[in-house]
């Protein structure tokens, strides 16, 4: 069964390139909010987060995690570490 990822991005962010990339090596479907030029989704990541640092992942609508974490998403998402 596979997970609902969202994760909110900015261009820029080398740590927000690193997490989508390594959802892409295990293919792994997201949703990408570019919180740099979306204000609602900028508003709603920090409703979510009560933080303006990216990348924010919300997994399942439930599990949040806060930068690339690697372990976490790796648990959360089921993959072979």
């Amino acid at each position: 069964m596979s997970k609902k990822v969202e994760i909110y991005s900015t261009p820029t962010c080398h740590f927000c390139h690193m997490a989508k990339d390594y959802f892409k090596e295990h293919d792994i479907e997201f949703t990408d909010y570019n919180v740099g030029t979306d204000v609602e989704k900028r508003r709603e990541m920090l409703e979510k987060s009560g933080q303006m640092g990216v990348p924010v992942i919300v997994v399942d609508g439930k599990d949040l995690i806060v930068g690339f974490n690697k372990p976490v998403l790796s648990k959360l998402l089921r993959i072979p570490g």
